[in-house]
């Protein structure tokens, strides 16, 4: 964790979802300076790894994200596996946590950052292996949406004005016809499932991955142009949807590229106010 007098040069990790794009939003409103972004992505001939780190569907709009904030992107492609399963983690060859530790070792190099953020809200497997590696860079580690409450917190994302598209279901409860709805929408839904059968409302059973098109950062929207929907696994219970996206584009929005990102923040705080 980070003093909350100290600011930090901030690489974040990003997969595009509303957690890792709700942690930047969070890390500017402290006065962090996100200088870099960071994303570990499947090999070229696969939409998505069964990954127990990283979101890996949409990961072909990431660069998208990285121009919508006007910040730099590093990535990797990841070539380990989760080898070691257990909650703790120390280094373990060919795990898929060391090309993490190989890909912020590269952005350390070239942009002396000094801190690393993350979306982990209940995750402690993954927090721990963001922290373990952290702890080997001398990099100090964020997570501001760490154990918050999850309906009131994707409330707040959504009354923040992030702009939250479902891009994959695997849960009881959600089929082929929530995949590219908006999370704004399918709120009352997700609470009605949470109710019936535990649902996690914020997805951090895996029910659901997101992609964010818009939020008072981006200086471009992201839309969607031509997408279509992948069967991955026709269960009956619980049958595993998701997008694919075959043409994105970037809508320039008024007079934000030439605002930092704390300026973007500002503007439209003020615009609400």
């Amino acid at each position: 964790m980070t003093s909350p007098n100290m600011t930090h040069k901030v690489v974040a990790l990003v997969s595009g979802g509303k957690d890792s794009t709700y942690s930047i939003y969070q890390c500017v409103r402290a006065g962090h300076e996100i200088v870099a972004l960071a994303h570990l992505h499947p090999p070229d001939t696969q939409d998505e790894l069964d990954s127990y780190m990283y979101q890996t569907v949409g990961h072909n709009v990431v660069g998208c994200v990285s121009r919508a904030l006007c910040v730099p992107l590093y990535e990797r492609e990841i070539k380990g596996a989760p080898v070691e399963q257990g909650l703790e983690y120390t280094r373990t060859d060919n795990d898929e946590v060391e090309d993490l530790f190989e890909l912020l070792c590269e952005v350390k190099r070239e942009t002396q950052c000094t801190a690393v953020c993350s979306g982990a809200i209940f995750s402690t497997y993954q927090k721990n292996r963001v922290e373990e590696v952290c702890a080997r860079l001398g990099l100090v580690s964020i997570a501001p949406l760490w154990e918050r409450e999850q309906e009131t917190l994707l409330q707040e994302m959504i009354d923040n004005h992030l702009l939250i598209r479902i891009i994959k279901v695997a849960s009881i409860g959600l089929n082929k016809s929530h995949v590219g709805q908006l999370a704004s929408d399918l709120l009352p839904h997700f609470k009605e499932i949470n109710k019936k059968f535990g649902f996690n409302v914020c997805g951090e059973g895996g029910e659901f991955e997101s992609l964010v098109t818009d939020c008072p950062l981006f200086a471009y929207k992201i839309q969607v142009d031509q997408s279509e929907k992948v069967c991955h696994s026709q269960d009956d219970m619980a049958p595993v949807w998701y997008e694919k996206f075959t043409a994105v584009s970037l809508v320039e929005k008024s007079g934000m590229k030439e605002l930092s990102l704390r300026e973007r923040l500002d503007f439209f705080t003020k615009q609400g106010s």
